[in-house]
């Protein structure tokens, strides 16, 4: 890390969470922040659902919620992007503060509820977006439509003809009621309507789902029955969690999704799970907790074909990106891996 970079970290740490959050995106577009461009190697070049990846070190939905920051993502290290939650209309999502640093636990709580400007500003973006990226949105619902599940297919249908790949984000725990979604017959509805709206486009694009890492073993299995029946391409495991244990931070208690550093294990072994349940035969990426490239390694043998992180740049930078995707080039060499999906579950008995 830079000596500009850790003064940086530290004026932001120094804000108010939600402030220092935009005041990164501000940053990023002003051209303020330093960044490697593409990283890539025979080993870390991968193909996850379809999409040819430079690296399997990707950005999480949440940092650029409405596609701001597009075109110096692009150029920040990460083999792919993944912009939102995005809902048909704007909504300004729970009030403040709703973001919570536990620096003790390299951790974060957030109770946003879906805060973005709505479809129409974001496709507005995305349709300028950079052409040498690899780009996602999670798809949202807002707090007060009549017909969540509608919500979703509306925004992929309005959004769906620029992106390379768009997620299903049921798994939130901050829009009340949100994760029923996730039963089974909710879900076979909700996936249903997506898939179509998905068909409709001229280009039809590969259609992921995100889940929440506190399912039962049960609800894990007819979720992931469910997902293989109606053709996601792959699932994200995981997004926040709603436990708490073992935390010390003085914001332990506030309401919402923990992400971070305490949710590693956790995410890790809900995506062992998936892998051993699954059979290995749909792409897994996973999510919670990667912040060095021993654990995003960690993730790949423990069954996920690319990994996502978000919470650990609040603490190392955006220089974590090239990091870890070097680090774990050096990690897939020393193995005498030739290429990630040689390395895909290949631990994943450790976490099962």
């Amino acid at each position: 890390m830079s000596l500009f970079e850790q003064c940086g970290l530290r004026v932001l740490r120094g804000m108010d969470p939600e402030r220092a959050h935009n005041a990164a995106l501000l940053g990023l577009r002003a051209g303020l922040v330093p960044l490697p461009g593409l990283v890539t190697s025979p080993r870390l070049r991968c193909e996850v659902a379809g999409l040819h990846l430079a690296n399997p070190v990707g950005l999480a939905a949440g940092f650029d919620k409405n596609a701001m920051a597009l075109s110096p993502l692009s150029r920040a290290g990460f083999g792919f992007v993944e912009v939102g939650a995005v809902t048909p209309r704007a909504q300004p999502g729970n009030p403040k503060p709703r973001l919570f640093r536990l620096t003790e636990d390299r951790a974060v709580i957030n109770r946003f509820g879906f805060n973005n400007e709505g479809m129409e500003a974001a496709a507005g973006r995305l349709a300028n977006r950079p052409r040498n990226m690899v780009l996602g949105l999670n798809l949202g619902a807002n707090k007060d439509s009549a017909d969540r599940a509608e919500d979703f297919a509306r925004v992929l249908s309005h959004c769906g003809r620029y992106l390379d790949f768009a997620t299903v984000n049921v798994s939130s725990p901050n829009t009340e009621k949100l994760r029923d979604l996730q039963g089974a017959e909710a879900l076979q509805q909700l996936l249903a309507g997506v898939m179509e709206a998905r068909d409709w486009l001229e280009t039809p694009i590969p259609v992921f789902l995100k889940i929440a890492p506190d399912l039962s073993d049960g609800e894990l299995a007819e979720v992931a029955g469910v997902a293989q029946e109606a053709g996601v391409a792959a699932i994200i495991a995981t997004n926040t969690t709603l436990d708490r244990e073992g935390l010390h931070g003085p914001h332990k208690a506030e309401a919402g999704g923990l992400s971070g550093a305490p949710l590693f294990e956790k995410s890790t072994r809900v995506l062992a799970k998936l892998s051993e349940l699954t059979g290995g035969d749909m792409p897994l990426i996973g999510v919670g907790g990667v912040g060095s490239p021993e654990q995003a390694y960690e993730k790949i043998r423990a069954g996920a074909s690319a990994v996502q992180l978000y919470s650990a740049l609040v603490y190392e930078g955006l220089s974590l990106v090239p990091r870890i995707a070097h680090g774990l080039d050096a990690l897939l060499e020393r193995d005498g891996f030739a290429n990630v999906a040689e390395a895909v579950g290949t631990g994943r008995g450790d976490w099962t």
